[in-house]
């Protein structure tokens, strides 16, 4: 078949005229050696076995931009069931989408059957308020390609003869390197909010820009967000923010007026006093742990929802201050209110959310120099993060450079070096250096001859 240009962006109503633009092995750059072996065993033996297989998807799109995929998608006219008998490594998931895992060792090759238009009301595709809650209706590969998101992702890599078949114009998307939705975008937006950050998320990796089309509906179709579950959406937040294009990510959900439906306290604290400094704190911290996972470096979210919401914990903790509240109670009380209303948007888990507050409550703790306090905090298992944490807040308070350097200096030193150098800076008469806090001296009380009070007894300080 000679390569043929499909119309650039069909609809809906297109599906069975889509004539596909084939590219040949010879004028692509696709190579098997750059297929997992897991990828290609899948596709080899749906094929022997007489089914359609094509690679699909994101694979496909970064294998063109001469990128290394880790992830490998199938799609194939093989039902969930006859994929299953195929291999006895598979299994089965989904509701919302029946979907075929085969599984080699470490590596999951996902087994999508082709997914048809259908009609509403079917009893394998239900649909609630425009959006898509069950969707098991199975077509051709036309119908496939007309259901998948957007034109970059809508290209099949044939494993029978080794072409690439583009029935959206994928790839000339690719070659302007934009992104262009599939079909209407308010109805796509509607069927799967998620599809907005998902944009924003793509279009950060790939530095691609989004059609003026795909674009238009996002900021008045970002209140659907608040639809999705919260759980959903700290997976979706993982991969905007810790795929190695963080930082972009942020600034794409911030200028689509997306960032304000999922971590709306960030947002908030981005159009506010202190946004300046606030935004330069998040980039400092989105570089860096950019930086780490392209060097294969482990991170963990709770570092980066730390600084997320740490302008807004901290103006609130500061304004409950102003109001008349105890400093301790108002930090308390600050946290507990910025969680509780980010785990609205976003369900941070506990184990996230419980480290996230120690690093925030153990920044005072930087300040106090007595031995057993120094002793204690080099010991905790957060220090290093909360550590790491008042290095970047140091960029945007210069105030807070004694303290780096002193504390950077103490993780080098020995115990007892450090020992030593703590008895010396709190002997009585040591002259104090910048930084170190004011030790009070105690006074001792003398006891009465004939009545010892409980609340005198108990009124010495701690030695602490």
């Amino acid at each position: 078949m000679s390569p043929t240009a499909p119309s650039p962006h069909p609809s809906d109503s297109d599906d069975h005229a889509l004539v596909p633009r084939i590219i040949p092995r010879a004028e692509h750059g696709i190579s098997r050696k750059n297929i997992s072996n897991g990828a290609l065993r899948v596709l080899y033996r749906l094929h022997e076995a007489g089914y359609k297989a094509f690679l699909v998807g994101g694979a496909v799109r970064d294998l063109l931009l001469g990128g290394h995929p880790k992830d490998f998608d199938v799609a194939t006219d093989a039902t969930p069931e006859q994929t299953r008998a195929l291999f006895r490594n598979c299994r089965l998931i989904g509701r919302r989408f029946r979907l075929a895992h085969v599984v080699f060792g470490r590596e999951i090759v996902e087994v999508a059957t082709f997914r048809g238009v259908g009609e509403v009301g079917n009893c394998d595709r239900h649909v609630v308020d425009g959006r898509i809650v069950r969707d098991n209706v199975y077509g051709d590969i036309e119908e496939d390609a007309i259901r998948r998101d957007f034109t970059i992702n809508a290209l099949y890599y044939d494993i029978a003869d080794f072409s690439v078949r583009d029935y959206v114009g994928g790839i000339e998307d690719l070659r302007q390197r934009r992104m262009h939705l599939i079909g209407d975008p308010e109805q796509r937006y509607r069927e799967d909010p998620v599809r907005m950050l998902r944009a924003a998320r793509l279009a950060a990796k790939l530095d691609f820009n989004l059609s003026a089309e795909t674009e238009a509906p996002i900021r008045d179709l970002a209140p659907l967000l608040a639809d999705v579950a919260p759980a959903r959406l700290f997976d979706e937040s993982l991969k905007l923010f810790l795929a190695g294009h963080g930082l972009e990510s942020l600034r794409r959900l911030h200028n689509l007026g997306l960032l304000g439906q999922i971590f709306p306290a960030t947002a908030e604290a981005l159009a506010g006093p202190n946004c300046a400094s606030f935004g330069r704190l998040l980039g400092y911290t989105f570089t860096g742990t950019d930086d780490r996972v392209r060097s294969g470096k482990t991170v963990t979210p709770a570092f980066l929802f730390a600084a997320m919401l740490w302008e807004p914990v901290h103006s609130l903790a500061e304004r409950l201050c102003n109001e008349g509240a105890d400093p301790a109670v108002a930090s308390v009380t600050a946290v507990d209110r910025i969680l509780r209303q980010q785990a609205a948007r976003v369900a941070i888990p506990k184990r996230f959310t419980y480290a996230m507050d120690e690093i925030w409550s153990l920044q005072p703790r930087f300040e106090q120099r007595q031995k057993k306090r120094v002793m204690r905090l080099l010991a905790h298992p957060r220090f290093r993060a909360a550590y790491d944490f008042l290095l970047i807040r140091a960029h945007e308070e210069p105030e807070l450079k004694e303290q780096v350097d002193w504390w950077t200096e103490a993780q080098e030193l020995d115990s007892e070096a450090l020992s030593k150098r703590l008895a010396a800076a709190n002997a009585p008469n040591a002259p104090r250096v910048e930084g170190d806090p004011v030790r009070k001296r105690k006074r001792s009380r003398r006891k009465k001859h004939n009545v010892e009070s409980p609340d005198t007894a108990s009124a010495e300080p701690s030695s602490e």
